[in-house]
């Protein structure tokens, strides 16, 4: 049986007229745009990656450490390119728990934990779940998105010297108006060089990256988790580990999903699936804090930046450590203002604005609209994107089943000679519709011969055989005789398996 990963294509995607070269070296213009976008996310990962870290409890370089290697791994075996990678807060709040009650090494431990359920995850396909997902949840997905994004930016605005807003207000005009004379260049790179440049000059004294922390001064080394190697541990890790893995997969593949949208791309997300898994134990055994998808700047890569392959990933993980290392003191003087604007653009261009029109909203069917800003409200009040996909994802079943449910009906033809009644049974029979299926017929005044017509219906599940039986039982207190007719294939298969053994006429 050959791998999971042997049935997608190779990271060195083909183009006509060079089928032997990287897609990244299609021209010299994409090859521009990738090395661009790389280094405007790798400057945009700084400060996300050092806050991360002080969610979790653990020192900066943690985070920057494991944005490197989850960005430089999952470039090469992920399975959506240009999609970025790196620590996150999501992951974050799963495993800080973990660090504060136990330390450091069993927080390791369950990254690398983590990751191997990830592989399995993969493997099993629950990638494929995706497909569950409703377009209104996605909406609100990524709508939420777009609100925490600006919401993270809204703490570095309050309580700061009065030049940071004319700073904010002038790398916004910049990324609004540069695009307008050249897009050779990404705009939000310009913003926060000129912005840069603009504060050391002057000698403006405004919040900087310096700020955040300290900026490691060497490259990651691996090694085992200071854990001891026991059930103990194993039982300790094993609920943080699972979390993390299912938090990090789902919004991963969330993520992958909007890219596939946003580039009209299809991608592979079961590669993705083990591609988290193996970046993630890398991540753990270098001591990283692990992470997955980072929405945020993906968004600067693909949207912002026009970043297609996977070039501007890995660029964007091994630059992170470049700025780091060799060019941590130019780092440090970037004012906190400037990366703000890039990540206000972000959430403005990331909102779907289209879904809150007037318009669209008035054409909107009411359940899709709940299902909407149930995903919205979820996430901006749990600060969860997984919370809110899978509470969203509820709703959209509830208001499925009753919108499904109401298009079973019942209709009556009583024969001529009033020996027989021919009940017509229509629609989805299924847990919601048949509970009232019951009370559709007139036990007392039909005429001791009835038929139920079933070829317009099919049966879904044990519930609708139930009533079934419970129809059945009903009449048969009555001498009355009942014959089902017109099942498809489907639904004879399990009215014969379950008819009868379910205590419906009790």
């Amino acid at each position: 049986m050959s791998s999971p990963l042997s049935a997608v294509p190779t990271t060195r995607a083909r183009f006509p007229g060079n089928p032997g070269r990287p897609d990244w070296l299609a021209s010299p213009k994409v090859f521009r745009t990738e090395v661009l976008a790389g280094l405007v996310v790798a400057l945009a990962l700084i400060p996300e990656a050092i806050s991360f870290s002080i969610i979790a409890g653990v020192d900066p370089a943690v985070g920057l450490f494991a944005s490197f290697t989850m960005a430089v791994v999952i470039s090469v075996v992920g399975g959506r390119k240009a999609m970025i990678s790196a620590a996150t807060g999501a992951i974050a709040l799963v495993i800080a728990p973990l660090n504060h009650q136990y330390g450091f090494g069993y927080l390791v431990a369950a990254v690398v934990l983590g990751g191997l359920i990830q592989i399995v995850l993969g493997a099993l396909g629950v990638a494929k779940l995706m497909r569950f997902v409703p377009r209104s949840v996605m909406v609100g997905f990524v709508n939420s998105l777009a609100v925490l994004i600006f919401m993270a930016q809204v703490p570095e605005l309050h309580d700061v010297p009065w030049a940071v807003y004319p700073l904010l207000a002038g790398g916004l005009a910049l990324m609004v108006l540069f695009p307008r004379i050249t897009r050779a260049v990404p705009a939000p790179l310009v913003s926060i060089v000129v912005l840069t440049v603009i504060t050391v000059a002057a000698g403006i004294a405004v919040p900087t990256v310096g700020d955040k922390g300290d900026l490691p001064s060497s490259l990651p080394v691996p090694g085992l988790p200071d854990v001891p190697f026991t059930m103990d541990t194993l039982t300790v890790i094993a609920p943080y580990a699972f979390a993390f893995a299912l938090v990090g997969l789902m919004e991963s593949l969330m993520t992958a999903k909007l890219v596939d949208d946003i580039t009209d791309t299809r991608s592979d997300k079961t590669r993705e699936s083990i591609g988290q898994g193996v970046a993630n134990i890398v991540t753990g055994f270098f001591g990283g804090m692990g992470g997955c998808a980072m929405i945020g700047q993906t968004m600067i890569n693909v949207k912002v930046s026009g970043a297609r392959t996977r070039l501007s990933t890995f660029l964007a993980g091994a630059l992170l450590m470049v700025l780091c290392i060799v060019f941590g003191p130019v780092v440090s003087d970037i004012p906190m203002a400037a990366l703000v604007a890039v990540m206000v653009m972000v959430s403005v261009a990331t909102f779907d604005w289209h879904s809150v029109r007037p318009a669209t909203l008035k054409h909107m069917p009411a359940g899709e609209t709940t299902v909407m800003v149930v995903t919205v409200a979820a996430v901006v009040a749990t600060h969860n994107l997984a919370i809110g996909v899978v509470l969203g994802s509820v709703t959209a079943m509830v208001v499925f089943a009753k919108r499904v449910a109401r298009l079973a009906h019942v209709s009556a033809v009583v024969d001529p000679d009033g020996k027989q009644v021919v009940y017509a049974v229509t629609g989805e029979l299924f847990f919601a519709s048949s509970n009232d299926l019951v009370s559709r017929f007139a036990y007392r005044d039909d005429p001791d011969d009835i038929v139920i017509d079933l070829t317009g219906a099919h049966i879904w599940d044990a519930s609708s055989v139930a009533a079934l039986d419970a129809i059945e039982a009903k009449y048969g207190r009555l001498g009355k005789k009942v014959t089902v007719v017109g099942l498809n294939a489907p639904s004879a298969e399990i009215r014969a398996r379950l008819a009868g053994r379910l205590g419906a006429g009790h």
